[in-house]
């Protein structure tokens, strides 16, 4: 088993008056790629955010491959990158310097971009296919470039663990599988995802999945284990049913006839 790159024990989440997650403890293990799953308003997003440090807490959220017993906000931010559901960004920057944003863990708000950090963001933005438009400004952009720009911030980062919350939202199909070959690709680096999707197929291509509803996991294990898929559809109140077609899990909706 790999070493953990972040433990939950017993977090609680009140938004309002309204209890959002309740007493989640969970294993998240370094260079692999997990994906939390369920309905609306299972807390998928909200145990993300916790994830990041990004909301107050009842409980504790550790990051066992940071070296520092207690890290800053900086080693945090150096450590582990965000990627945010609808996030928005200064529109009146160009693609390039907000890829650059991802830098600043790593020079500071007034420390000049050096060669690394010039490289880094050469190689977020080719990855993502965006290095042509990088003068664009991000306010001209259509969604699914405005998502690619972003997703390239969140890479320039370099960070050892990546969250990202509805990554696939605006993109194309074949962004998508541009999408999931740059995931492959952090996973073959030794990087740690943790994605929120709501496209199961894509999601069973993970090596875990999270299931969760109302505020609480479900079920966690491998996506080719029975127990997952059941979990799974169990929590879709069985509208959908995970087959196996071409050697890969698919999620396929299920006639209301045949529940």
């Amino acid at each position: 088993m790999n070493p953990l790159a972040i433990q939950t024990q017993s977090i609680s989440v009140e938004l309002g008056l309204r209890q959002v997650l309740s007493n989640v403890s969970i294993n998240i293990q370094s260079a692999k790629w997990t994906n939390i799953v369920g309905p609306n308003g299972a807390g998928k997003s909200t145990l993300l955010k916790a994830m990041a440090g990004l909301i107050p807490i009842k409980g504790e959220v550790f990051y066992p491959t940071i070296k520092a017993l207690s890290p800053t906000l900086k080693d945090k931010a150096r450590h582990i990158s965000w990627l945010g559901q609808n996030q928005m960004g200064a529109d009146d920057l160009s693609v390039y310097d907000v890829a650059m944003l991802g830098r600043i863990p790593h020079r500071g708000w007034l420390g000049s971009a050096g060669e690394e950090d010039r490289s880094a963001v050469e190689s977020a933005l080719k990855v993502t296919q965006s290095w042509d438009w990088r003068d664009r400004f991000l306010k001209d952009l259509s969604g699914g470039e405005r998502q690619r720009a972003l997703l390239a911030r969140a890479l320039a980062v370099k960070a050892d663990i990546l969250l990202m919350d509805e990554p696939l939202s605006n993109l194309d199909p074949p962004h998508q599988v541009d999408w999931l070959e740059i995931v492959k690709s952090l996973i073959g680096q030794g990087k740690t995802v943790v994605s929120v999707l709501h496209e199961i197929s894509m999601a069973l291509r993970s090596d875990e999945l999270i299931v969760m509803n109302c505020g609480q996991i479900k079920h966690q294990g491998s996506c080719a284990a029975p127990q997952t898929h059941q979990a799974v559809e169990r929590v879709f109140e069985n509208k959908i049913q995970i087959s196996r077609i071409n050697e890969q899990w698919i999620s396929l909706p299920r006639m209301i006839s045949d529940i």
